[in-house]
């Protein structure tokens, strides 16, 4: 083992390695107590750290030091299961990750008849904390259902209804639009429940058209085309390990 390896890696290098700012510029946060280690401040600029295992954070926001790991976000279209190798000869989502090496896997599921936002990675620290619905996470959809939805319907979705699995409240819920026969309307839940959002709103005599997931977690769909990938920018995986470190330990009720 080299002096280096034994001795850890210094801060400013990581720091500048992992693309937050130049040496210097780094150093500078680190001076101002900006930088964490394992939870303490660090403010030595001869602080060295073992990039492998410690976990470090740029005012409050996680940094990526592994570069084996990827984050991919996908918009699914329908008509894809969200599976890796369907055993049915599906559509599956083999041809989105076509470009990186890693072997990635999706993180949770969206049914076949909804499209939007799904996240591939090779991290499954993450992918557990993303997708055990005790963690909490949120994911935000927008349906577009059958009839003419009503304050009082929000109301309901809100305070829970009761299905054949368990009674579910949405955590949120809002009318977007409506017109023509039709809603729109945009439901946050946290729950992992099977085809969750359509069973809901069949419930409350709103059966589903169309199902979209526009967010999970801090992040967002944007302007992500159908059927196309992209790798999480720094800042969303620094939201996303943030998120991941923080609920890691503590999963909610």
């Amino acid at each position: 083992m080299s002096e280096a390896d034994a001795e850890g890696v210094r801060l400013q290098k990581v720091l500048a390695n992992a693309g937050v700012a130049s040496r210097r510029v780094s150093e500078q946060m680190i001076v101002e107590g900006r930088v964490r280690v394992n939870g303490v401040v660090v403010t030595e600029l001869g602080s060295r750290i073992h990039p492998e295992t410690d976990l470090v954070d740029v005012d409050g926001t996680a940094i990526q030091l592994d570069s084996s790991k990827r984050y991919v976000i996908l918009n699914k279209p329908t008509g894809v299961v969200s599976s890796m190798n369907d055993d049915r000869g599906r559509p599956d989502l083999r041809r989105y990750t076509k470009d990186w090496d890693e072997r990635l896997f999706n993180v949770g599921r969206l049914d076949a008849d909804t499209s939007g936002l799904l996240v591939l990675t090779n991290d499954g620290d993450l992918a557990h904390v993303l997708a055990h619905p005790s963690f909490g996470v949120t994911k935000v959809y927008i349906a577009k259902v059958e009839g003419q939805v009503l304050p009082q319907t929000i109301q309901r979705l809100i305070k829970g209804v009761d299905l054949e699995d368990g009674r579910i409240a949405a955590d949120k819920a809002r009318l977007l639009d409506s017109s023509k026969g039709e809603s729109l309307v945009e439901l946050t839940l946290h729950s992992g429940k099977n085809r969750i959002v359509r069973r809901m709103m069949a419930e409350v005599g709103h059966p589903v058209v169309e199902l979209v997931r526009r967010q999970f977690g801090p992040l967002h769909l944007g302007t992500l085309p159908v059927g196309k990938a992209r790798e999480l920018t720094t800042v969303e995986r620094g939201a996303l390990l943030t998120l991941s470190r923080r609920d890691g330990d503590a999963p909610v009720e």
